[in-house]
């Protein structure tokens, strides 16, 4: 082969490898925009159904999808178009709070319409206490490294869906409130670490929750990690790597 025709082939190959990168970061962006979208847990106000360290995957579709549910928030248009449904009491979800500029985990609470309040500890909806069950003891590690003891409940939703929670005591900040009354179109968010959570409970910091602001719903942890290390730090994985977590779903 002449060096003519060795270069003609050089730079063919060269294009195909280009070509075939291009569409590798399309087929991906098309994923993470319209079908799922990985989501770190940095904090412990999910524990321990999600513990720092985990990575969950959100489906877009779920809810359908908003300005805050694509890459760029900056779209032209209002409210959300080509949603299955819903949230639904007991969803966890990915939500961008209107005070905030990031996007927080936690969990479908209060429907339109709900009254919440928290009393001595005890969920409240609509002037029902939630039921709990005492299931045990454990010791809640926070993003500062401080261990607390803890105890732990299985709450039970008007709809059924039961999840594990977490309390320091039952006379902490929000243990006991006022009635909240969700406005129509926005959702009550809490989250299961309830005494080490940044809800809708506050006000000034998350507040009730526009269906326009859900990101969208968590599915699955696809890894899991302790202390926060950086996934890409391969030769920290032995014995941090969480392997028992990895490919579950968040609602086991």
């Amino acid at each position: 082969m002449s060096d003519a025709a060795k270069k003609k082939t050089g730079k063919g190959e060269l294009r195909e490898t280009i070509v075939i990168i291009v569409q590798a970061l399309l087929i991906a962006l098309v994923f993470r925009t319209f079908a799922f979208e990985p989501f770190s847990i940095p904090t412990a106000s999910m524990q321990s159904n999600l513990m720092i360290g985990d990575y969950i995957l959100a489906s877009k579709y779920s809810y359908g999808y908003s300005r805050y549910s694509l890459p760029y928030s900056e779209v032209p248009w209002n409210g959300r178009i080509l949603g299955n449904a819903p949230p639904q009491r007991g969803d966890i979800a990915v939500i961008r709070p209107v005070p905030q500029s990031e996007n927080y985990v936690k969990r479908v609470i209060g429907l339109p319409g709900d009254e919440i309040q928290m009393i001595d500890g005890r969920l409240t909806i609509n002037g029902e206490t939630v039921p709990r069950e005492e299931v045990g003891t454990t010791v809640d590690r926070d993003s500062t490294g401080v261990d607390i003891p803890v105890t732990e409940y299985r709450e039970t939703l008007p709809n059924g869906v039961s999840y594990v929670t977490q309390e320091i005591s039952d006379n902490a900040q929000f243990d006991n409130t006022g009635v909240y009354t969700v406005p129509p179109g926005h959702y009550f968010m809490m989250g299961d670490n309830r005494d080490r959570s940044l809800d809708s409970r506050s006000l000034s910091s998350v507040g009730y929750v526009p269906f326009e602001n859900f990101v969208g719903k968590a599915q699955w942890r696809f890894f899991s990690i302790q202390d926060n290390i950086p996934p890409w730090q391969i030769w920290r994985w032995p014995g941090n790597v969480r392997f028992d977590r990895m490919f579950t779903s968040v609602y086991q």
